[in-house]
């Protein structure tokens, strides 16, 4: 018989979640709207600072996608996006029939690389087609070279989307991610540092947008005594009970936060003497990541898959890097602009458990796989 799964990231509840969730029963707040709705975005705006205003959503995807259209995107638009990611930060951008630009990642900190990016702005608009916003992602909690891309931006005027899905707790310059970009992103999705279950929000610096993202999110409902719609509205809005879960997991946040860290310290202290495998770290003192998932780099594909398989064998949950987008089938016509080094990371690159939750036990499985395999 197998030994318990162990997990890649899976939620893990702090205890007041419950508290939250019976108040909504009891009063029947059982609705994309509520106290705990009101309550989480104000918990978040607190917790992030910079002025941050928050709408909460019902995923970082719904979040993405009203990003997109509030910085006017339109069909036949073309969208820069990092390669290095989940589908979802580029699924948004072919949503509104607009084009993803793929760019590939830089080396230190596997994210979007700004000469790839100023590369390919620039030939884009010798094309005539200037990029309507640049979709940066904090992969893996890692904050991306924000000074760099955001002068980038600047430079030629097009808004970045920040999409910090993975990166809540992570700060560059000690300023939290999620609070760089025109409008900027957070996922709560059930793998998450903190979850609702499903969720996400929106984040941005100007009021007026968050208001435009809850009437957006809500079906777009004109103000009327009957239903009236002057503009196409969605069904994007956080649950109330959700909100309540959210409510208690910011609650744990920070300390879960210190676990995925300390769940990194393990990592370099099991890797330290093996050659074979570097391990994913913040490139200096700018970059404080809540290590969201941990990561290695092993010698080739072979060695990678070697290793997965080990794993796989003791009923432990690893995962390759994320594919990079302009491999994947459903984007093999969209433009690419870099040298594949996000093809190399994705061939050499595993995910290793990182859950706040994991207990001794599974640390010394863990161990004895890397130990056995090396």
């Amino acid at each position: 018989m197998n030994p318990e799964k162990i997990w890649l990231s899976s939620p893990h509840m702090g205890g007041n979640e419950q508290h939250y969730i019976e108040q909504a029963f009891k009063e029947n707040w059982i609705a994309p709207l509520g106290p705990n709705v009101t309550g989480f975005e104000e918990d978040l705006q607190g917790y992030l600072g910079n002025n941050s205003h928050v709408s909460a959503l019902s995923s970082g995807t719904a979040a993405l996608h009203l990003g997109l259209i509030q910085l006017g995107v339109v069909a036949g638009d073309e969208v820069i996006c990092q390669t290095f990611t989940f589908s979802a930060s580029a699924n948004p951008i072919v949503y509104l029939g607009a084009t993803p630009v793929f760019v590939d990642s830089e080396e230190d900190t596997w994210n979007i690389c700004p000469k790839a990016l100023e590369k390919a702005i620039l030939d884009r608009i010798e094309n005539g087609k200037k990029p309507k916003a640049i979709i940066a992602v904090h992969l893996y909690g890692m904050p991306f070279r924000v000074d760099a891309i955001i002068a980038i931006a600047k430079k030629y005027d097009i808004p970045v989307l920040e999409d910090s899905a993975e990166a809540l707790g992570s700060t560059y310059k000690k300023q939290k991610c999620g609070t760089f970009g025109t409008i900027s992103v957070l996922s709560f999705n059930g793998n998450k540092i903190i979850t609702t279950s499903g969720g996400g929000a929106l984040v941005t610096k100007d009021e007026k947008v968050k208001q435009n993202t809850v009437f957006l999110a809500t079906q777009a409902r004109d103000q009327a005594p009957h239903y009236q719609h002057s503009q196409i509205g969605y069904n994007y809005r956080m649950s109330n009970i959700c909100a309540g879960i959210g409510r208690g997991q910011m609650e744990v946040l920070e300390a879960h936060v210190a676990k995925r860290r300390e769940m990194h310290h393990f990592y370099k202290h099991l890797f330290e003497s093996i050659s074979d495998v570097v391990l994913f770290k913040e490139p200096n003192s700018d970059f404080y990541s809540n290590h969201w998932l941990s990561a290695i780099l092993l010698p080739d594909y072979t060695k990678r898959e070697a290793l997965r398989l080990a794993f796989e064998k003791e009923n432990i949950e690893t995962r390759p890097l994320w594919k990079p987008m302009h491999l994947q089938p459903v984007f093999k016509e969209s433009p690419y602009y870099g040298n594949n080094i996000a093809e190399s990371l994705f061939e050499r690159g595993l995910c290793l458990p990182s859950g706040s939750n994991l207990t001794t036990l599974d640390k010394e499985r863990i161990t004895a796989v890397v130990r056995s395999f090396f």
